[in-house]
């Protein structure tokens, strides 16, 4: 992984971004817009699911209202970590923190997409009986929480020295 971290540093795309020293804290920016739009989308169909709020619509309504955006800013995401990964190859590939954050991202979005496939097919079933289960709500929980966790660890990925020996940067 080094060595494609170096050789992708030195590509006039990754060159580009790094002359121009405005680009990384500009896209870092909406990045952090993003996944707030993230957190606030699952935080609010998680409350619906747990039964805190929204109860005076139905979980496909607040999916409705809430899943465009969850949509559009996980595109986002994916847009400006690229452009980040690229801008500064060796600080986000080199970092545990990046990887395990990647692999949060991936879980939390392959669930959000098994819930609204789920949902679009068996829409009165999650109304009637899916919203009452325990694991259903267990996973709203859980599914916030990994959302947070993607939060803090892609803040840790600056101080990624805190895994100690499992940071693949601190190996040069």
């Amino acid at each position: 992984m080094n060595h494609f971290a170096e050789w992708l540093s030195r590509t006039s795309v990754s060159l580009v971004i790094q002359t121009h020293e405005w680009v990384v804290p500009a896209v870092q920016s909406i990045h952090i817009a993003a996944i707030g739009v993230v957190l606030a989308s699952v935080f609010m169909i998680d409350l619906r699911i747990l039964g805190w709020a929204g109860r005076d619509q139905t979980l496909t309504e607040t999916t409705a209202r809430f899943g465009p955006w969850l949509s559009g800013a996980l595109c986002v995401l994916l847009v400006t970590g690229a452009a980040m990964v690229v801008g500064e190859p060796v600080r986000e590939l080199l970092a545990f923190s990046f990887w395990l954050k990647m692999g949060l991202v991936a879980i939390g979005t392959v669930v959000a997409l098994i819930f609204q496939r789920s949902l679009g097919r068996q829409q009165v079933h999650w109304e009637t009986a899916r919203l009452n289960q325990q694991s259903i709500k267990a996973l709203a929980v859980v599914t916030f929480l990994v959302w947070i966790s993607v939060v803090v660890l892609g803040r840790l990925i600056a101080y990624d020295y805190v895994w100690g020996s499992w940071s693949t940067s601190l190996k040069g």
